[in-house]
């Protein structure tokens, strides 16, 4: 069992009774971060202040030991105030919880990130895609290889989609050693170490500030310790954890295009009308569609983070996100060119939302999964 660290205890206290104000808060600011897709400082630094960022170090080191559940609480109102704040800080909440499962950094470590992380932002994520490999999650091995030295490791390759490469403070960096035979592990890199190289390549659709960028490694030395799971299992069982994670932030984007549909439909007085949109039967009948249908996803992500259930929580996250993008969707549809106006958020809730499709598990795999299972006996 870990030492609890000293440090931990000046960790900031999580305060989800503040959610609907911390929301507020990022929604403030989401328009100027997407436009300018430059890392959401000033967001992130609220998510800290919060108490939010560490919010799953485990109490065995002093922390509060957040669950799944109060994880996903956490990413559903991130999301709803700003997206690519709520991935970027998914992913050291995911780091904190695979640490409390399975202590798998080194002890002085870890003490080192807990003790930054109650002064300011730390930062932390798994880098594991590359340009030629594509996502891991289809299977392959990595590219980024990692040479044995006197001190340690030598770490050289390249990583793709790196989100929050540029505010990161640790890298866990998924590579392939050069022994015979090939062991895998990540490979615990701090960003001040010498040959790491940001390459500024995020230009995308959605979450635009969540600064995805590519990485390059470039013989960067690594200690001897510092690597989860050669061989094995490197961070614990989290998938529950990322398709639930994953899954809230994209119904948030959802809830804050519903909130501003209504808005929108409230204050449209059309002069041949002389009464809002939202006093028509087929608008309302429209926002109830809606309302059922992130209801529904609500309940059952809930549900499914409460039971920790694995194959249902990839199954929840399909269905989670779909729901998300169809509100969306149907929201723009409904009230035509002033959902898809730059003045009007709708558009960027659009953007932002397709990117659900995009995260690992993808619909594919596990649709394919539950059907093979269904039909081959194994769940009832």
């Amino acid at each position: 069992m870990p030492t609890p660290a000293a440090d931990a205890q000046a960790l900031p206290k999580p305060r989800l009774s503040h959610l609907l104000d911390v929301t507020a808060t990022l929604a403030a600011h989401a328009e100027t971060h997407d436009r300018t897709a430059e890392l959401p400082v000033d967001g992130l630094a609220v998510v800290h202040e919060a108490g939010l960022l560490t919010l799953t170090v485990g109490t065995g080191y002093g922390g509060p030991g957040g669950t799944l559940t109060d994880t996903v609480r956490t990413l559903t109102a991130l999301g709803q105030g700003d997206p690519s704040v709520a991935l970027i800080s998914a992913m050291t909440l995911f780091a904190h919880a695979a640490q409390a499962q399975t202590h798998g950094w080194p002890a002085e470590l870890y003490a080192e990130v807990l003790a930054e992380s109650a002064q300011r932002p730390t930062l932390i994520n798994a880098l594991r895609v590359e340009p030629d490999l594509g996502t891991p999650a289809r299977g392959g091995l990595p590219a980024t290889t990692a040479r044995r030295t006197a001190d340690g490791w030598e770490l050289t390759g390249h990583k793709i989609f790196s989100t929050g490469a540029a505010g990161l403070r640790w890298m866990q960096v998924w590579a392939r050693t050069d022994e015979d035979p090939v062991r895998t592990g990540a490979f615990l890199v701090r960003t001040d170490s010498p040959g790491i190289e940001i390459e500024r390549t995020w230009n995308h659709l959605g979450l635009r500030a969540s600064r995805s960028d590519d990485v390059t490694f470039d013989r960067v030395p690594v200690a001897a310790g510092a690597v989860l799971g050669l061989g094995g299992q490197e961070g614990g069982d989290l998938r529950a954890w990322n398709a639930l994670g994953i899954a809230a932030i994209y119904l948030g984007v959802a809830y804050a295009a519903r909130d501003w549909l209504a808005g929108y439909l409230q204050e449209r007085v059309p002069t041949n009308l002389g009464k809002p949109l939202a006093s028509l039967p087929r608008f309302q009948s429209e926002v109830g569609a809606i309302q059922a249908s992130l209801v529904s996803a609500q309940t059952l992500l809930t549900a499914t983070a409460d039971s920790g259930d694995v194959t249902h929580a990839n199954l929840a996250k399909t269905v989670v996100t779909n729901a998300a993008i169809d509100a969306v969707q149907r929201a723009v549809a409904l009230i035509g060119n002033a959902g898809l106006t730059r003045r009007n958020p709708l558009e960027r809730h659009l953007r932002d939302v397709l990117c659900g499709r995009i995260h690992t598990p993808q619909d594919d795999v596990v649709l394919g999964a539950a059907g093979r299972d269904l039909l081959e006996g194994t769940v009832r």
